[in-house]
């Protein structure tokens, strides 16, 4: 995908027969299309670490391979994505909604997808790729299937005030979302996908570090200490995509996290026999930031359920605090953020969560949280 970019924005040859190349290598790697569905690929080959089967690989690989078929015109590439497109709807799609989870563990004799890891990157990923598919096909059933999606993520992955909330850990990148949106917007002249820009980019927007740096979580405070490529990218493209659609946009509530204070209270959840557990946070106010360390124990194992007001996230990644994408213990990051129109009194409740080989157990730490009365 990124030298398929190159070539567009270049015209390298280089760059496109890197990407081709890129792709025939795929299907020389033993093992990766193996096990109960061979049609979707292994994270790793022959289902090491795990038997995960990601949506990653499989939405990055249509993402390519129409790309592909745009710059050279060879049906190979269009059927490729095709066969990709049908699979993943196949094993990764919701049956309540049109929304796909990102993890599916394929033991040999049987598949069985996670329910509700709604990655951003993997739905923008499918997003676009209805959107290209149509154009590339003439076949509208693509295109509706991309905007079900798209109306499905502004209608349940967002909090209160209709802003997406990135629930997932550090390793999922907004950026495809952003771009799929983008698309929607503008090619396609989607009133409800321009909305969701323009109120995710006022929010993002509002609050930045000294070093214009955004925030994971849209509806959250700027960073205080590190922050990955992973945890900005989204506002990036975001502050990207508002400022082609209006040029002379500005947030709607500048420095919205300013006003807010920080207060101490060191809970958590963690080891066994928590059963009846849970750490229960009351409060009035308008949002809430609750801090702690993502990397907090080494390296995958660790997340939570979360209740708003006594309903679970519709993402059911909840709280993912153990994993870290640079391999290092993150203090002071967001765990989590929700914003809500006006003030008012509140309960966030966390729980404990259900053993996957992916997530680990439970685990959540905090110390303390950011309130806006």
């Amino acid at each position: 995908v990124a030298d398929m970019r190159m070539y567009q924005v270049t015209g390298s040859k280089l760059a496109l027969a890197k990407a081709e190349a890129a792709v025939r290598w795929l299907g020389t790697v033993p093992g990766l299309g193996s096990g109960a569905c061979p049609a979707a690929d292994y994270q790793w080959p022959y289902g090491h670490r795990g038997y995960l089967k990601t949506l990653e690989t499989s939405s990055n690989y249509i993402k390519a391979a129409l790309l592909l078929y745009q710059a050279t015109g060879k049906a190979s590439y269009l059927t490729g994505a095709q066969a990709q497109y049908a699979q993943v709807r196949r094993f990764f799609l919701a049956r309540s909604v049109p929304l796909y989870t990102a993890y599916l563990f394929d033991n040999g004799s049987s598949c069985k997808a996670l329910p509700g890891r709604y990655f951003a990157s993997v739905n923008g990923n499918m997003i676009w790729a209805g959107q290209a598919l149509a154009r590339a096909t003439g076949q509208a059933v693509y295109l509706r299937e991309a905007i079900g999606t798209a109306r499905a993520v502004q209608a349940h992955l967002s909090d209160a005030t209709g802003v997406f909330a990135d629930l997932q850990a550090d390793n999922d990148i907004v950026g495809p979302l952003v771009e799929a949106m983008y698309a929607l917007a503008t090619t396609y002249h989607r009133s409800f996908a321009l909305g969701w820009l323009t109120a995710n980019a006022s929010a993002a927007g509002a609050d930045v570090n000294s070093l214009g740096e955004f925030g994971r979580f849209f509806d959250g405070p700027p960073p205080t200490s590190l922050a990955t490529a992973w945890q900005t990218d989204g506002g990036i493209a975001l502050a990207e995509a508002a400022a082609a659609v209006y040029p002379l946009g500005r947030p709607a509530d500048p420095q919205f996290w300013a006003h807010a204070t920080f207060v101490t209270d060191a809970q958590g959840l963690a080891g066994k026999n928590l059963a009846g557990k849970m750490v229960r946070i009351s409060f009035t106010g308008r949002a809430i930031a609750i801090m702690g360390t993502i990397g907090a124990q080494c390296c995958l194992a660790g997340h939570a359920r979360i209740f708003i007001d006594g309903v679970q996230t519709f993402n059911r990644t909840g709280i993912w605090q153990g994993y870290s994408s640079p391999a290092r213990r993150q203090a002071d990051q967001i765990l989590f953020a929700w914003r809500w129109p006006v003030a008012g009194p509140h309960v966030i409740t966390i729980e404990p969560a259900s053993y996957d080989s992916e997530e680990g157990g439970t685990f959540f730490q905090m110390t303390g949280y950011r309130l806006v009365r």
